[in-house]
């Protein structure tokens, strides 16, 4: 059902199909004039949809057309129980991990928006994982330009402490057992969302190797890093305790077809005392981190 409009901009929450055919929930951002670009805004770890929704109205506001969608088993795309589709069971037994996502959820997404948007530029935005996932598509030369924010290459030692010490000990003392013994993470204990049993597993062994995901010699999907030849920019912040600048760089190594732009922003850039690695999205940034990042996606006539 189409919502209200969000004052020049219409929302509708949908459904697309991941490659192996699992209903992903999504929404549709649609500006009332005409659509000048597509925007496919790639969530962080256990991070719903719905988080992302005012930064994509403002780029609907620029006349894009943007998707958000969640992966397997966070927000809208958990599943529900077959005797009653609005009660969401435990994610026991349900299987997905982080590569799952990027080459079955993040896959589908770039393809629904080429089928649905193909004469119009492709911009991805990524957060976190979602800018990870870039490297891993079969299709990411699909993609016009990239934005990553806060996207990393996570290890462990790369974070300053104290937050180093609290990732170890948590993901091997806490989230390790915790997730083997029960069958998933559960969200309260760290996130706020329920991760998936391998999505936790292979996130915690990326987590301890020097070059995190680079660094798996399993993932074979990490040729298709050197397929992607557009524009990236890489924004990471000063008090980012989980994206620091030598993160990024690390992440940005693997794209080696393209140079990336990494851009350190201290929170006084934008006229804030704190922004961390979930704070871009926050509207405060409306004018400042939000109007700079359209501009370089060239939403902004």
């Amino acid at each position: 059902m189409v919502s209200p409009p969000l004052d020049d901009v219409f929302s509708d929450d949908i459904t697309i199909l991941a490659t192996d055919r699992t209903r992903l929930a999504a929404t549709l951002f649609l500006p009332r004039g005409p659509k000048r670009h597509a925007v496919l805004i790639n969530s962080a770890t256990a991070v719903p949809r719905t988080y992302y929704r005012s930064f994509a109205s403002y780029l609907a506001r620029q006349g894009c057309a943007v998707l958000t969608y969640d992966y397997r088993g966070i927000g809208g795309s958990r599943p529900a129980a077959k005797d009653d589709p609005k009660r969401r069971p435990s994610l026991r037994g349900f299987a997905a991990s982080m590569r799952d996502w990027a080459a079955m959820d993040v896959t589908a997404a770039v393809s629904w928006m080429r089928e649905r948007y193909g004469s119009l530029p492709l911009l991805y935005v990524g957060h976190s994982f979602g800018g990870q996932a870039l490297g891993l598509l079969p299709n990411n030369t699909e993609v016009s330009r990239a934005l990553l924010i806060s996207a990393q290459a996570a290890y462990w030692k790369l974070m300053p402490s104290p937050e180093r010490y609290r990732v170890y000990l948590f993901m091997n003392a806490v989230g390790v057992p915790v997730t083997r013994l029960i069958g998933y993470l559960p969200g309260r204990l760290l996130l706020g969302q329920d991760l998936p049993k391998g999505v936790f597993l292979e996130w915690t062994r990326w987590v301890m190797n020097e070059r995190y995901l680079l660094g798996d010699p399993s993932l074979e999907a990490l040729a298709n890093f050197g397929n992607y030849k557009g524009p990236l920019r890489a924004l990471c912040f000063t008090d980012d305790t989980w994206a620091s600048r030598e993160a990024v760089e690390l992440l940005c190594s693997g794209f080696t077809a393209t140079t990336p732009d990494i851009v350190s922003i201290a929170p006084a850039d934008a006229g804030t005392s704190k922004i961390g690695h979930m704070g871009f999205f926050r509207g405060e940034h409306r004018d400042t981190l939000w109007s700079a990042a359209a501009d370089w996606l060239g939403v902004i006539e």
